[in-house]
């Protein structure tokens, strides 16, 4: 006995069992799509790190380079002048000391890798004046 009736399963004859397999590309789609979007902020976590890095390492370069025209002035001058540049390239001096003549600069810059994660991405650099 052949029942007719509306839909995808129009065609199925009443004895016959459901197929068991019938949504499953459904799931495989989703799960694909779950994998992709954990990879994606896997990445972009990563780069964030990597950026905030490079930030780090171009303020304390910069912020070296500005107090080490000024070693002369004692080292609250130029650890002032090397504070002011790190700060305006999006850093937070956490340490400054003057070397004889060099000054060596440590800078902290927080980023946020993932919602509700803030971490910090530290560098140091040293710059002094030219010695012939």
């Amino acid at each position: 006995m052949v029942r007719r009736t509306h839909g995808p399963d129009s065609e199925r004859l009443e004895d016959d069992p459901p197929d068991a397999q019938r949504g499953g590309a459904t799931v495989l789609v989703l799960a694909i799509g779950l994998v992709f979007l954990v990879v994606g902020t896997f990445g972009a976590a990563v780069a964030a790190a990597q950026l905030a890095d490079q930030r780090a390492a171009v303020a304390a370069d910069l912020g070296a380079l500005a107090g080490a025209a000024h070693p002369l002035d004692g080292e609250v001058m130029a650890c002032a002048f090397a504070g002011d540049v790190a700060s305006r390239n999006a850093g937070r001096m956490v340490g400054c000391r003057l070397d004889g003549l060099d000054v060596l600069v440590t800078v902290e810059v927080a980023f946020t890798p993932l919602p509700g994660l803030t971490r910090a991405a530290t560098s140091t650099a040293r710059a002094g004046l030219v010695r012939g």
